[in-house]
């Protein structure tokens, strides 16, 4: 179902569940391994997902849900897909997200959990769980709020209407909407680009960012200068101000 190229020191790693790549249990599990993998992989510093064929991913397995018949067994389903989700979010390499056809539901919480969004501008991304008479179950109800606010969450989830790609670049859901056809390749850019820093730096803004989600400005604060401290002495921090000094491109060995 899944899929890794290496470009650089980027990871492009593909999902192909043809027609819709829907979001099956087996398919998160996959996902969640491959993740782990590319976790101890030195060579990949930032990852590109993204669904092969006419969708980012529609949603979940609908199939599946035909097989539920107690409320427990609902609820063990969202928190298998939160749990996955929450492993995306928490990566400690960045993981971008290239959405182009339709994400919807799962496909949506999906990209959510990633930590920047590239989107075709014609792209249709919402949570339509109300039209079936259910709610997002991984974690979307949480992570659209955050994204869009309020009032813009309620309103895309009790009407179940997408937004397009250019929409959702201004409702903050994405951070740049491009035609279809240069979708994968701004994608790839950027990750070139995140991939050049210092991976150690890359790794620990992501890190500062995240706490900020559970901890308060000050212990924040706190733990940036902890941080700084470490990064300072490390050889890539070297590097990169003799590289400034010297008018010459740094090169970062995550050390």
């Amino acid at each position: 179902m899944f899929s890794v190229q290496q470009e650089g020191y980027v990871a492009i790693l593909a999902l192909h569940r043809p027609p819709a790549n829907a979001l099956a249990s087996s398919v998160l599990k996959e996902l969640s391994e491959r993740l782990d993998a590319l976790k101890e992989d030195e060579q990949v510093r930032v990852i590109v997902l993204h669904g092969e064929g006419r969708f980012f991913s529609a949603g979940a397995d609908i199939k599946e849900f035909t097989a539920i018949e107690a409320s427990e067994q609902a609820a063990e389903l969202a928190r298998a897909g939160q749990q996955v989700m929450e492993k995306i979010e928490q990566f400690p390499k960045p993981i971008i997200a290239a959405i182009h056809g339709a994400a919807l539901g799962g496909g949506l919480e999906l990209a959510m959990s990633c930590h920047l969004r590239i989107v075709a501008e014609n792209a249709k991304l919402g949570l339509p769980e109300l039209q079936l008479g259910i709610i997002p179950g991984f974690a979307g109800t949480q992570r659209l709020l955050r994204h869009v606010g309020m009032a813009k969450a309620l309103e895309m989830m009790w009407t179940s209407e997408p937004i397009t790609g250019t929409e959702a670049v201004q409702w903050g859901l994405a951070n740049k909407a491009v035609p279809e056809e240069q979708l994968l390749d701004t994608a790839k850019q950027l990750a070139q680009k995140i991939a050049q820093k210092s991976p150690i730096s890359v790794q620990a803004v992501l890190k500062l960012v995240n706490e900020a989600r559970t901890k308060t400005f000050h212990e924040c604060v706190e733990k940036e200068a902890q941080l700084f401290g470490q990064v300072f002495v490390t050889e890539d921090a070297k590097e990169g101000i003799s590289a400034f000094i010297e008018k010459r491109t740094p090169q970062f060995q995550g050390k």
